[in-house]
């Protein structure tokens, strides 16, 4: 059985006579990097401050770490979180404010100092760790907050929007971070970039109003595993070919974008196997482009059902 690090049950949280979440239910694998994506408004932020404790519900119930809803006592150290837009003291400095965040978190003085220096080189602020976060550009002061998660090595880390505002080599350099965290932290993130959650995540939860729509892992979304898009110079004339080449598969031709689309059963022995039979036929009546397996999150973000799960 798959152990969970957060469960979320009909979580409800009222906001005025809206809710904000309106009986939201999520279970985040543990070791699981999980994407929450959504429209502005939809309760991703909501719902990961309600599992910090900042938020109280109305209704619902929350499992994190298999101990209940947060409580200081029982996970004190073992989540952190990074609200959108948060802050750091200006007047400190990302060495002093992050190990103060250790020696809270229970840490010794030396395994504070220790994990301190680790996450300040994770996020590339070693050269500015003693400077006044006044000083440091709003990049580096968000690197400084995203690496105070780190602090520790807490079992649930909760980002919300992590990279916004990160130039491209520094979000690239974040990005392999937070990867090299699979299945040794559970992770969070919520974001309006649908590539950085393709990316980064293994499963992702589509919030729609309050509640998830869908939730799966990203390969089964993205049906990297059962999809091929070809992109090619002109339509192949002899779909007869195709399908002799790969009996069961059906095929979707999308003109405007000269692209396609070959979705098949789990007889056809997987993606490797079925672009190896179909290359030649496809190669014997046009030229191929590029070859991808399954569609972009984005896509499957915007033709997505409003079945609620």
């Amino acid at each position: 059985m798959i152990g969970f690090a957060i469960v979320t049950r009909n979580l409800v949280k009222r906001r005025g006579r809206q809710r904000a979440l309106d009986g939201l239910s999520l279970s985040v694998p543990r070791g699981a990097v999980m994407g929450m994506v959504g429209a502005n408004g939809a309760g991703k932020t909501t719902w990961m401050m309600t599992v910090a404790g900042f938020l109280r519900p109305d209704a619902g119930e929350i499992d994190l770490l298999g101990n209940g809803p947060f409580d200081a006592t029982r996970h004190g150290g073992r989540v952190a979180i990074l609200p959108q837009d948060s802050e750091l003291p200006l007047e400190d400095t990302p060495e002093g404010a992050l190990y103060r965040f250790g020696r809270l978190q229970g840490l010794t003085a030396a395994a504070a100092r220790r994990s301190v220096r680790e996450t300040l080189a994770a996020v590339n602020l070693t050269d500015r760790a003693r400077s006044r976060m006044r000083t440091l550009s709003h990049g580096m002061r968000k690197r400084a907050m995203v690496a105070q998660c780190f602090v520790g090595r807490p079992e649930v880390v909760l980002l919300d929007e992590p990279l916004n505002g990160l130039d491209p080599v520094e979000a690239d350099r974040l990005r392999r971070f937070i990867l090299s965290q699979r299945g040794r932290q559970t992770i969070v993130i919520s974001s309006h970039n649908l590539e950085d959650i393709e990316r980064l995540c293994t499963h992702v939860a589509f919030i729609e109003k309050g509640r998830v729509t869908r939730m799966d892992s990203v390969a089964s979304i993205t049906h990297a595993t059962d999809r091929i898009v070809f992109t090619l110079v002109h339509e192949p004339g002899n779909i007869a070919a195709l399908s002799a080449a790969v009996p069961g598969a059906s095929f979707e031709w999308r003109a405007a974008e000269r692209l396609l689309v070959c979705t098949f059963g789990d007889e056809a022995g997987g993606v490797a196997a079925v672009n190896r039979r179909l290359l030649p036929a496809l190669l014997a009546q046009t030229d191929v482009l590029a070859v991808a397996s399954g569609l972009s999150l984005e896509e499957a973000f915007l033709s997505r059902s409003p079945t609620v799960v």
